[in-house]
């Protein structure tokens, strides 16, 4: 699946992934899969589960977004995709 994340809290090390009209998805720092934390507003690829909590999202990966936030778009020059960097 894949969505955009919505909340992140790092001191949390969590937060939430957008799931329409539908409650939010959690995703958690464990999950992460080649960065160290989410920047709201990029997309992501996951796994969703079902636990206790509700929807849980597992082997989170990045998606690689150009300049106006489009995955798998052309980069840009001069701001290359950095993984789990706030830029």
């Amino acid at each position: 699946m894949q969505t955009v994340v919505k909340k992140w809290f790092r001191d949390k090390e969590s937060g939430f992934l957008e799931n329409g009209s539908a409650k939010d998805i959690i995703v958690n720092k464990a999950d992460l899969l080649n960065c160290q934390f989410l920047k709201v507003g990029v997309t992501v690829e996951f796994e969703c589960h079902v636990d206790k909590r509700g929807l849980i999202a597992k082997k989170v990966k990045l998606i690689a977004q150009n300049k106006n936030g489009h995955g798998h778009g052309r980069h840009q020059a001069n701001k290359p995709f950095r993984p789990g960097v706030m830029t």
